[in-house]
């Protein structure tokens, strides 16, 4: 029998408990908004006080299910089933954690490893509750041979700051990919310069993924030296880590030489939109101007606007973008099409500039 058809057997039980349209409700704005708080925590920069309402909304959902307790699980299976997504999952993996339900907990680490591009749901439900509550199934995960469930355990260590201690070690040779790469960046975050030996013999690495953390890591405990080449070639291939890159780069300085390094990416088409959006991360808030410049070039412009929030918070709110690209010009129509980002509209910057006095 379906999710579905078991929601249509009569139950007064639960129909006395639970009001079924509102409990259903409440599984799908919980799911809902934590993906939104994902996607918005993925941006860059991220705009953290809408992060904070959107998981304000969030924790109201989740206290409601609290309340309904085993009586939600018809209506978490039923979303799961028509849309196995992240935030599903992620609902799915909370409530069985919140009840301590073995079977559901083994339940949404097999939905995971099923899809495991969607496998960050459940790391995420991992990481929303708190370090004493996940702490008996991460210590038994850790040391697992299960690979998938070492690198939940690793996960969850990560985004709670939790050190593993000797287990690190072995961690970061272990067999599977992404549990080394998510080690390595778990000794960076808790600077354990006791594993620089083990953190810089990661750079040999044919794996992408643990050759970056590894040089993050080495630059996150004062290695530098040896972080900066991994670094920089991860920049220049422009690939899904680039930005983590470019930022490890920037921390590393110095800043004149930082800049100029830039200025040698901003020759390349290729790169160019990288060094716009490096050029924001060094904090520097008399470039104005020139950011406006490059917001005229369609190719540019989104790396500008991401440059102009992270110099300038303040501008979140000054209705400075559009997400319409024929608005700005025929050339951002050709470029973006009809459903382009959030674009910066360079009039508006600059009107704006000056209204504050960023400008002359």
């Amino acid at each position: 029998m379906t999710a579905a058809a078991r929601l249509n057997q009569p139950d007064i039980t639960v129909q006395k408990q639970i009001v079924p349209d509102i409990v259903r409700q409440h599984v799908e704005q919980a799911a809902f908004f934590w993906a939104q708080r994902d996607m918005l925590a993925a941006e860059e920069p991220p705009d953290e006080k809408v992060i904070a309402g959107v998981d304000r909304r969030l924790e109201a959902n989740l206290d409601a299910l609290r309340i309904a307790g085993p009586a939600a699980w018809p209506f978490i299976i039923a979303a799961y089933e028509d849309f196995p997504e992240e935030g599903e999952l992620f609902l799915y993996g909370w409530v069985a954690i919140e009840q301590t339900d073995g079977r559901r907990i083994l339940e949404a680490v097999e939905l995971a490893r099923a899809r495991e591009d969607e496998a960050r749901g459940l790391v995420g439900a991992l990481a929303w509750h708190q370090a004493k509550t996940i702490g008996p199934l991460v210590r038994n995960w850790i040391a697992s041979k299960d690979e998938f469930k070492r690198y939940l355990a690793v996960a969850a260590c990560l985004d709670h700051g939790v050190d593993p201690k000797d287990l690190l070690v072995r961690l970061i040779r272990d067999p599977d990919v992404r549990v080394r790469a998510t080690s390595l960046r778990l000794a960076g975050k808790l600077k354990r310069a006791d594993l620089v030996r083990e953190i810089a013999a990661a750079l040999e690495s044919q794996d992408e993924p643990v050759r970056l953390w590894s040089a993050w890591a080495l630059n996150e405990l004062g290695f530098a030296i040896l972080a900066q080449p991994e670094l920089q070639k991860q920049v220049l291939a422009n690939g899904p880590n680039a930005m983590t890159a470019l930022r490890a780069i920037v921390k590393i300085g110095p800043d004149k030489d930082v800049r100029t390094w830039m200025g040698g990416l901003l020759k390349s088409p290729d790169t160019a939109p990288l060094a716009v959006r490096g050029a924001g991360m060094l904090g520097d808030r008399t470039i104005l101007n020139w950011l406006i410049h490059q917001m005229r070039n369609p190719a540019l412009a989104v790396a500008a606007g991401s440059a102009l929030l992270e110099l300038f918070p303040e501008a979140r709110d000054a209705d400075l973008f559009t997400l319409d690209p024929a608005e700005i010009g025929q050339a951002f129509k050709e470029y973006f099409g009809d459903f382009g980002p959030n674009v910066p509209v360079a009039d508006r910057v600059m009107a704006w500039g000056r209204a504050t006095a960023l400008l002359a």
